[in-house]
């Protein structure tokens, strides 16, 4: 009787390693997208900046995030140089970004241009020799639940000096960062 060898069992193949590889990368890349999902959606949001009111902080054209959450839920605190962003009272299809300068119960007075609140001058770096003007706005309280706003380019501005003052609950966003052009990337000031 012949022998014959014993068939070798066949090895159990394991899928290959690039495989597991190219798993755990695509599970990655579906988390992250998820995750920037849900910050944009709730959290942040990118808006675009349209005019000049802002300069020379805040370009025509410029494209910055805005953190929704941080009013909204009541997280923070709306501070004096906040740059917030807020429904047009005459227009709510309209948004509007400025900086906050009186908050509720302050005193603001505009002298030739120069900002005052509760008597004190207001110093705001932001704003160049070149883009002030020389309004002025007698004293004036800002009431309960509202806020005082200025463009920081007096000049060109359409602000709480034309129109008066931002109810709270129009306020839905803080300017908090420019992630274009490249060249001005960073936190907003």
């Amino acid at each position: 009787m012949e022998e014959f060898p014993a068939a070798a069992a066949p090895e159990r193949s394991s899928p290959p390693e690039h495989s597991w590889g190219a798993l755990s990368l695509l599970r990655d890349i579906a988390i992250s997208v998820v995750l920037a999902v849900v910050l944009i959606v709730f959290i942040y949001q990118p808006v675009k900046v349209e005019g000049t009111s802002m300069m020379p902080g805040l370009t025509d054209q410029e494209r910055i995030f805005i953190n929704k959450y941080t009013y909204k839920l009541g997280a923070g605190s709306i501070a004096r140089d906040d740059l917030v962003v807020f429904h047009y009272p005459y227009d709510p299809s309209q948004s509007y970004i400025k900086r906050i300068i009186g908050l509720p119960g302050d005193f603001v007075e505009i002298l030739d241009g120069t900002v005052y609140v509760n008597g004190a001058r207001l110093d705001e770096p932001y704003v160049p020799a070149e883009y002030r003007d020389h309004m002025s706005l007698a004293r004036t309280r800002v009431p309960a639940n509202h806020y005082f706003v200025l463009g920081d380019h007096r000049s060109s501005s359409n602000d709480s000096r034309a129109w008066g003052f931002v109810d709270r609950k129009e306020i839905y966003g803080k300017a908090v960062f420019v992630y274009w052009p490249p060249d001005k990337i960073g936190r907003v000031h």
